[in-house]
């Protein structure tokens, strides 16, 4: 994916120290189509230990990964189940994760021990060019103290964590329109797991069925 020319040299600065920063297995703060998101290499156990312990998540709870290209979930997925792809035809990029069976070597931490990992491809300019540029998956949990509201811009980013955080990605103010819908697949049916930005009755007309 090509750098946008709204991507400025001083963002751009910022995207290449980003990268710096997750090689390092620091924790990245950058702006995608819904809030701000918090970054990690997804294949390095100490960074999601970090992100879990800045987040105050329970250990449970799963985290979304973002990709650059459907490529890339080869990386993360055992399966591609077939009803999924209209769903990344119509809707990658953007605000739909869809839950995938898990590659037996994801950490338990990424999957919140359920064996499955929610991808998505980020309609955000700044969030895929830094996918692109780190050129593996990386995690997309919501920049926030769990339970409480995510941030919206950077300065909120900075305000929740102080200098907790390694590096932030200023990309201005994110939309903030809801956070992206989830789905799955449960007994052969397309489930929704969590509403957002993307209606399900949309999700469902793009494969030719109805709620």
């Amino acid at each position: 994916m090509p750098v946008d020319q709204d991507i400025n040299d001083q963002l751009s600065d910022e995207l290449a120290q980003a990268v710096i920063c997750l090689q390092g297995g620091g924790i990245v703060a950058f702006p995608t189509e819904t809030y701000y998101g918090l970054a990690v290499d997804p294949f390095n156990e100490k960074a999601l230990q970090a992100l879990f312990r800045l987040k105050a998540r329970d250990i449970k709870k799963p985290i979304l990964v973002l990709i650059s290209a459907t490529g890339q979930l080869e990386k993360l997925a055992d399966s591609i189940p077939e009803l999924y792809q209209p769903l990344m035809k119509d809707f990658w990029p953007g605000p739909l994760t869809l839950i995938f069976p898990g590659r037996k070597n994801l950490s338990p931490l990424l999957t919140g021990g359920t064996g499955t990992i929610g991808v998505r491809i980020s309609s955000n300019t700044i969030a895929a060019e830094l996918c692109r540029r780190w050129g593996k998956p990386i995690t997309a949990t919501s920049a926030n103290i769990s339970g409480m509201p995510p941030a919206v811009c950077a300065d909120d980013v900075e305000a929740i964590f102080g200098s907790a955080i390694d590096c932030i990605v200023d990309g201005g103010c994110t939309p903030a329109r809801g956070c992206s819908t989830i789905v799955g697949i449960r007994q052969s049916r397309l489930q929704l797991f969590r509403d957002g930005q993307v209606g399900f009755p949309m999700i469902l007309q793009s494969l030719g069925t109805v709620a």
